[in-house]
């Protein structure tokens, strides 16, 4: 009896430590949701050293070259030959799958932005013809029903406007013009985020209390792109602890960085730390 009952108890206590970690893995997914790996390639470990610091959102420089998407910020000519599928694709992929060992934890939704650097139309038809291999993992567009994937890819840069609203069924969104959300209000069908530089709303760098006029300015772009479900970026904002802390007031989505460790460390603030892929300790 007293056997049957120790047993018991330990299952108990068993299932509560695994809900209770659970719950905070959660939470820790939450606060770092915002986290976005700018120019993410730069990284020693282009995807992992993002997902290792538990970020949903990476992004992406490609140019279409050969037939091939190759993954660069600048022309690729000189450079090692990376392609987007290599780095990004398939990794993820595999992780969806259960097939990525590097991979700890289930890492969804993620928001791969890719910026298109060479002609929009052209490097588009080649996207679209290699996001099918993928299907099964995309966010995906059909006939005006969005299906939500683990991955959803958004095109930004060079965008092929045209083309991707003429599609009836596609893998890709894009990211609207945050200066333009209040007159260009297509649904998410087409849009699921909305970025502009920094410098273009707000000229305040972090010294001293923002000012009143442009944190309203930011809050009512914000509130506009809400409206019509679409996520705010604001790209080459200062890498500073007093404008990240000012965005996230202002409830800006996605804060854009290439400091991965030190942005996680303020998301994560009072948290224990966790990470989705593994550190490679060679």
């Amino acid at each position: 009896m007293q056997a049957a009952f120790c047993h018991k108890h330990l299952k108990f206590v068993f299932f509560v430590i695994l809900t209770l970690r659970a719950a905070t893995c959660l939470a820790q997914n939450s606060s770092l949701s915002k986290g976005f790996a700018h120019n993410d390639y730069w990284h020693n470990r282009p995807l992992y050293d993002a997902l290792d610091n538990g970020f949903q959102n990476v992004e992406a420089d490609i140019y279409l070259r050969d037939g091939e998407l190759l993954v660069a910020h600048i022309l690729p000519a000189f450079q090692k030959k990376r392609t987007l599928e290599q780095l990004y694709l398939i990794p993820l992929f595999d992780c969806h799958q259960g097939k990525n060992k590097e991979v700890v934890y289930p890492v969804s939704p993620v928001t791969l932005m890719i910026d298109i650097k060479s002609d929009a139309d052209k490097t588009y038809a080649k996207l679209s013809e290699v996001l099918k291999r993928y299907a099964p993992m995309l966010s995906s567009y059909d006939n005006g029903k969005i299906t939500e994937g683990a991955v959803t890819i958004v095109i930004t840069g060079n965008k092929p406007y045209k083309m991707l609203k003429a599609q009836k069924q596609r893998y890709a969104f894009i990211d609207e013009d945050l200066m333009q959300v209040r007159t260009d209000t297509l649904s998410n069908t087409i849009y699921k985020t909305a970025s502009c530089k920094y410098s273009r709303l707000i000229s305040w760098t972090g010294n001293g209390p923002m000012p009143e006029d442009q944190k309203q300015l930011l809050r009512d772009y914000v509130a506009v792109a809400h409206q019509y479900k679409k996520r705010v970026r604001l790209w080459a904002s200062p890498e500073n602890k007093e404008v990240w802390r000012a965005l996230v007031e202002c409830e800006v989505d996605l804060i854009n960085t290439d400091k991965l460790a030190e942005l996680r460390e303020f998301l994560m603030t009072g948290l224990e730390p966790v990470r989705y892929a593994k550190v490679n300790t060679k």
